[in-house]
C-alpha cells in the first residue's frame, strides 16, 4: 500500500482539484491540503518547483506516499483501485462505461472550454472582451448540460445521483461543474435533474466538507 503521507496540492476554486477533494472525502482518506494560488504572482502553478511535479503546470497533484499523481480522473481511478471501499464505479462493465462517459463529458468536453487558461487566451491573446468570454463559457456549459440532463434522466432512477443509487465518479465531476456554472451566471432551470442531484449531493457530509470556502 502507498505510504501514510497523503498531500493534495489544491486551489479551492479549481474544479479539477475539487473533484479530488470529494474523492478523498468519500473514501475517508486523511490528507493535507497544500495551497497553490492560480492567480497570485502570475500563478504559483507556473513556478519551477511546481512544474517539477507536474510539467503541465496544472492542478491537482496528489502525492500519496512515494507516488506523485496528476489529472483528476486518473487520480480518482487510482484512489478507487487502491482504496476500493466505497466504490466510485458500479460493478457491471457496461455500467462502469456509462459512469465514465458522464464523467468524461464534464471533465473533457465541458470544463476545458471554460477553465482559467482558456479564458486568459481568449481575453489576452485573441482580444475578446470580458462579456464575450463569459458568453463563451456559458455556451459550452449549457450545451454540455443539455446532453447530460438526458443521460441522468435515463440512468439515474433516483433524483439523488447521476447513476443508480450510489455516489459515483460522475457525481464527483458534476458538483464542481455546477459550482462553475453558477459562477459563470448560467441559467440552470432547464436542468431539473442536475439541480436535484447537485442539491442532494451537496447535503452529504463529504461534499459539504470539500466545497470551496471562498
Amino acid at each position: 500500500m502507498p505510504g501514510t503521507e497523503r498531500v493534495l496540492f489544491d486551489y479551492p476554486r479549481s474544479s479539477a482539484a475539487y473533484r479530488v477533494r470529494l474523492g478523498l472525502g468519500i473514501k475517508g482518506l486523511p490528507h493535507t491540503l497544500v495551497p497553490v494560488h492560480l492567480l497570485r504572482g502570475g500563478g504559483e502553478q507556473r513556478t519551477p518547483g511546481f512544474r517539477a511535479m507536474n510539467p503541465q503546470g496544472l492542478l491537482p497533484v496528489l502525492r500519496d506516499g512515494d507516488s506523485v499523481l496528476t489529472q483528476s480522473l486518473a487520480i480518482l481511478e487510482y484512489l478507487d483501485e487502491t482504496y476500493p471501499d466505497p466504490p466510485l464505479l458500479p460493478r457491471r462493465p457496461a455500467d462502469r462505461a456509462i459512469v465514465r462517459a458522464m464523467a468524461l463529458a464534464i471533465a473533457c468536453d465541458i470544463h476545458p472550454l471554460n477553465n482559467l487558461r482558456v479564458r486568459r487566451y481568449l481575453q489576452d491573446t485573441l482580444g475578446l472582451g470580458e462579456d464575450a468570454v463569459e458568453a463563451w463559457a456559458r455556451h459550452w456549459i449549457l450545451e454540455g448540460f443539455t446532453a447530460l440532463e438526458q443521460r441522468v434522466q435515463h440512468h439515474g432512477p433516483t433524483r439523488g445521483f447521476c447513476f443508480g443509487g450510489m455516489v459515483s465518479l460522475a457525481d464527483l465531476c458534476l458538483v464542481p461543474q455546477m459550482f462553475n456554472a453558477r459562477r459563470a451566471g448560467c441559467a440552470l432551470s432547464a436542468f431539473p435533474r442536475l439541480l436535484a442531484i447537485d442539491e442532494h449531493l451537496r447535503g452529504l457530509p463529504a461534499f459539504a466538507a470539500a466545497a470551496p470556502t471562498d
